[in-house]
């Protein structure tokens, strides 16, 4: 049975612009982001990992590094199909000017349905990514790996996993570098934990100066 590490990017800033970041180049984790990854390296650090994937986006890459950091036998590799939806004509788009549009709340409500302007369905989305973790499997059988992904991506590989329709996907909570687990084998796959973020430290307060 391979054991499977989904592991969420630690946060940035772009969420601060209101904006959709999808396949944004350049969106690098923050100061907070950076502890937070450190922080899940030291949660990963005497775990066996055979080895560590991510997308190709810099913040699941700088996340990725810093689990690497602690397996110098280890190198990051790329999966482009665990990487972020394709908003298509919507990334970099205020989110605030799209919520009165019918496609997003088709994306909302029944994102089974759903297609982003110029981008891919969910329905692509989810499997691509699943097909991903499919082959990673294959490739490390009684393996440990961890994949560091996205939000949207690890709920609806989650989804796909725990036989939950794709239209309630959003209610996975899937938090800033955290691990959720999978297990796959020859029988029925297993969800193993969600959104664990034990290792997390607390958000820094506005006026903390301490660090």
């Amino acid at each position: 049975m391979t054991t499977i590490l989904l592991i969420r990017h630690a946060v940035n800033d772009w969420v601060k612009t209101g904006k959709l970041a999808a396949w944004t180049p350049g969106v690098h984790l923050n100061a907070e982001g950076q502890a937070q990854a450190r922080a899940l390296g030291e949660r990963l650090k005497d775990r066996p990992l055979q080895a560590i994937y991510a997308s190709p986006l810099e913040r699941t890459l700088e996340t990725a590094e810093a689990i690497a950091a602690h397996h110098p036998q280890l190198a990051v590799q790329v999966v482009e199909a665990v990487g972020e939806l394709d908003c298509g004509r919507w990334q970099n788009a205020q989110v605030a000017d799209l919520e009165s549009r019918k496609m997003w709340q088709l994306i909302q409500h029944v994102p089974s349905r759903a297609r982003f302007p110029g981008g891919e369905t969910m329905r692509r989305a989810q499997a691509r990514a699943v097909d991903a973790v499919e082959a990673l499997a294959e490739r490390h059988p009684r393996g440990l790996i961890a994949v560091v992904s996205h939000c949207d991506i690890i709920r609806l590989i989650l989804a796909h996993y725990l036989g939950m329709h794709l239209d309630m996907f959003q209610r996975i909570v899937v938090a800033p570098a955290s691990i959720s687990v999978v297990q796959l084998g020859f029988g029925r796959p297993m969800v193993g934990c969600i959104n664990d973020t034990g290792h997390v430290p607390p958000a820094p307060q506005p006026g903390d100066d301490s660090g």
